[in-house]
């Protein structure tokens, strides 16, 4: 079979998968996040936190739940980290510094799990399952929230409540992320994963020197690093270690993993506004960019441009031999498509055009699927601003799931669309411009410039992967990677539950013959082209300078 046969073939297990999920967990999500009931130990976690789960929430209500949460989660995660050196379980390492620290913090709560550390040189255990692996849970369960109460904002009307946080908080966790990480976790296992908390050994001299390799809690941690979109490796090679993915089946449920749910979200906000029809227009729209984006990475990396890529088939440089070019393609887009920071091959080795590719999936806002929560509320932020042009072509009032788009809802959405490109653009700017931080450049030229776009793209977006070829273990890249990931994950926020509570305040519009109707593929053709569009007038200068003159160049 040939290489390109096989990466098809994978492509097509993958979404036979996706198909088969999609309806029973958005339906489950649904019920959810729509029961007026709650668990005996959701109501023990409750109490515990002080929290009244059946008290309706307006928007700044539920954003200072969200800020609170998250601000504690920093400290506490940042304060764990400054101590490690005194807990038990932590290996031989010493505490992190005062900066890495702050930047792995802020990563972590903020659902982007960036990384300029190697986890097995830094962090012991107790630091691994009881502060990164927490929030792995936690922070997704936050963008799962937020997403729920943009749903319930286009569902109800006469009303600017929104839910309760710390409901919607707790059943994400217990109800939806915890039972299907332990399956999960069961089935890396069964592929060779490792789940232990070994100290560590040294399993052999090379080279004159001793090889270290270190136990821990992975496979547990991998499940939800995945499932939450999250994408902090336990190892510094990340998904390409074969301790944390073993085989091209671990590969391809990986995979899988990071997709299910934010695909899945698009049934469940169907089921919340009345009309499943509604829910298909967005997995269309999702859908189509993804498969669009692996097709042509692909054939980017599948394309022969010479005798050495003649002889591997394809670019194999910086790929594992276990998954090929066709498993790492579609993991690399469905990381970058996604806030998940995930890699299982290096992405400053792919192509020219591929390592583009990869920069643009992070910069149209990570919707197509996205992350978890956070990959429906950008979509729907999206939809908003289709549907606004839409009215501006006719000279109609626009609406969506009978809300008029007016000027305050329009500004909020503009506001979203424009807070990540600006600390993108922005922070590279200022790193090219001084003359320290070009110091951490592995590469010059076009390349350079892509490594810096890179991971201010990667941290502003919250998705956590690297080109790999940036030294950002420096003051400046820890301390303005940080802010641009805390910036990048609760401004948008702050917009998103905002206008949630002034869509919820309206009343309905009827339905006229004049109504743009959001469930028809036109709309999904009007939506896609809106994405393509608004990303590409904001980031093809800084693209052009860098994958693309790469590309082009080659």
């Amino acid at each position: 079979m040939s290489p390109v046969t096989a990466g098809v073939l994978q492509l097509l297990a993958l979404i036979a998968a996706l198909a088969l999920a999609y309806r029973p967990l958005g339906d489950h999500m649904a019920r959810v996040y729509s029961s007026e009931k709650h668990w005996k130990p959701e109501k023990w976690i409750y109490k515990a936190i002080g929290a009244n789960p059946s008290t309706e929430m307006r928007w700044p209500a539920y954003l200072r739940g969200v800020l609170a949460f998250s601000a504690v989660g920093v400290l506490f995660l940042y304060l764990m980290q400054r101590l490690q050196g005194s807990l038990p379980g932590s290996l031989g390492f010493a505490s992190i510094d005062p900066d890495q620290a702050f930047n792995t913090a802020a990563s972590f709560v903020a659902n982007t799990n960036w990384q300029s550390y190697s986890g097995e040189q830094a962090m012991g255990h107790v630091v691994q399952t009881g502060g990164l692996a927490v929030q792995n849970f936690v922070s997704a369960a936050v963008g799962m929230a937020v997403a729920v109460a943009l749903v319930r904002g286009f569902a109800r009307s006469r009303t600017g409540e929104l839910g309760n946080f710390w409901s919607d908080l707790v059943r994400g966790t217990v109800r939806i992320l915890l039972p299907i990480s332990v399956i999960g976790a069961i089935v890396l296992v069964a592929c060779g994963a490792i789940q232990n908390f070994a100290g560590i050994h040294e399993v052999g001299q090379f080279l004159g020197g001793s090889q270290q390799w270190n136990g821990g809690a992975v496979a547990s941690q991998e499940v939800i690093k995945e499932l939450g979109t999250n994408g902090g490796g336990y190892f510094n090679a990340n998904s390409a270690h074969p301790f944390e993915n073993p085989t091209p089946f671990s590969n391809l449920f990986e995979i899988f993993l990071i997709l299910v749910i934010p695909f899945a979200m698009t049934r469940t906000f169907g089921r919340m506004v009345g009309s499943v029809k509604q829910g298909y227009a967005i997995l269309a729209t999702m859908g189509v960019i993804w498969i669009g984006f692996t097709a042509l990475m692909m054939w980017t990396e599948f394309a022969h441009h010479g005798p050495a890529f003649d002889v591997a088939g394809g670019a194999m440089e910086g790929k594992e031999n276990r998954f090929g070019i066709g498993a790492s393609a579609i993991f690399s887009v469905a990381t970058t498509l996604t806030s998940t920071g995930a890699v299982n091959s290096f992405h400053s080795s792919y192509t020219g055009l591929g390592g583009g590719i990869q920069l643009l999936g992070m910069q149209l806002g990570e919707i197509a699927p996205g992350g978890v929560g956070s990959g429906l509320y950008g979509m729907l932020i999206m939809a908003i601003i289709a549907v606004f042009i839409a009215g501006l072509m006719v000279g109609r009032t626009p609406e969506y799931l009978g809300k008029k788009i007016g000027t305050r809802e329009i500004k909020l959405a503009a506001c979203y669309i424009l807070v990540t490109p600006a600390l993108v653009l922005c922070f590279t700017a200022a790193a090219m411009a001084l003359p320290t931080p070009g110091h951490s450049m592995t590469n010059s030229g076009a390349h350079g410039f892509s490594e810096i776009l890179y991971a201010y793209t990667s941290g502003a977006n919250n998705n956590g992967s690297a080109f790999a070829g940036l030294n950002a273990d420096t003051q400046w890249f820890n301390s303005t990677i940080g802010i641009a990931m805390l910036l990048g994950r609760f401004l948008p926020m702050v917009f998103v539950l905002a206008l949630a509570g002034s869509l919820a305040e309206q009343k309905p519009v009827p339905e006229t013959a004049g109504t743009l109707r959001t469930d028809k593929p036109l709309y999904t053709g009007l939506l896609v082209g809106t994405i393509l569009i608004i990303t590409g007038l904001t980031y093809f200068p800084a693209l052009a300078l860098g994958p693309l003159a790469e590309g082009l160049a080659a």
